[in-house]
């Protein structure tokens, strides 16, 4: 998010190292240095867009999902690397995990999401999605300091938690309705799921071609199981390597 002071400033590159993603990353083809996203906030119509593509919304309400939405963009923006959150289809993730494996967390986006939009109107003037991407992110900035009112339990809270939720929706298998045409993992240069090698693909640094394949397309992974139940499980299971 940008910012005058070098320190506040917030890349994608810095996003993804604080969520561990940075070692994925190295592993795969590099993707530079990533820079915050240009000033330019989301209209109504491209807020929409994630969500808005023929799926209806599964928890949120149409503001929430507007607002989540607004907030993910600015999270992990488009830029000159590549889509973002937005095209990654995180909020439709995040709806859709909010009736099974996050569940729990209903109650704190209900509340959360109604807390943003009255600490947009009364520190900037508008509902957050109507702020220009400068006042959007001065409004993050605050959440995520700590010193934006009217939070519960904190705005530092809420703020993690949405961040780490659009990290899921933006990275996660396109199974569990994020990630959508694979722009995550385009993003990190992760190939997805292969079930056999070649020699050439066992040298070092190879340049890999992206199957562009869910790992639930493989007959050996099986659609049985509910995804919004085993999506909790798959998180526990990262997060523990």
């Amino acid at each position: 998010m940008p910012d005058q002071s070098p320190r506040a400033q917030l890349s994608r590159r810095q996003l993804l190292k604080r969520a561990g993603l940075v070692g994925a990353a190295a592993i795969a083809t590099p993707i530079g240095t990533l820079v915050p996203s240009p000033s330019v906030a989301q209209s109504p119509a491209q807020a929409q867009g994630a969500i808005g593509r023929g799926q209806a919304l599964e928890t949120l309400t149409a503001a929430e999902a507007e607002t989540l939405e607004v907030i993910t963009a600015r999270l992990i923006p488009s830029d000159a690397n590549g889509p973002g959150a937005l095209e990654a289809q995180a909020a439709r993730y995040i709806d859709r995990a909010l009736g099974g494996a996050l569940a729990s967390s209903q109650d704190a986006y209900r509340s959360g999401l109604a807390a943003v939009d009255a600490y947009a109107r009364t520190t900037k003037g508008a509902a957050f999605a109507r702020l220009s991407a400068a006042d959007q992110d001065a409004v993050l900035r605050a959440m995520e300091a700590n010193v934006a009112s009217g939070f519960v339990p904190d705005a530092s809270t809420f703020f993690n938690l949405v961040r780490a939720h659009t990290i899921q929706g933006t990275f996660c298998d396109p199974y569990y309705g994020g990630n959508a045409d694979f722009v995550g993992w385009d993003l990190i240069g992760y190939p997805g799921v292969r079930l056999a090698v070649t020699p050439n693909e066992q040298r070092l640094d190879p340049r890999l071609t992206p199957t562009h394949r869910s790992a639930y397309e493989h007959a050996m992974f099986s659609r049985k199981r509910p995804a919004r139940a085993s999506l909790e499980d798959e998180m526990l299971r990262w997060r523990r390597t």
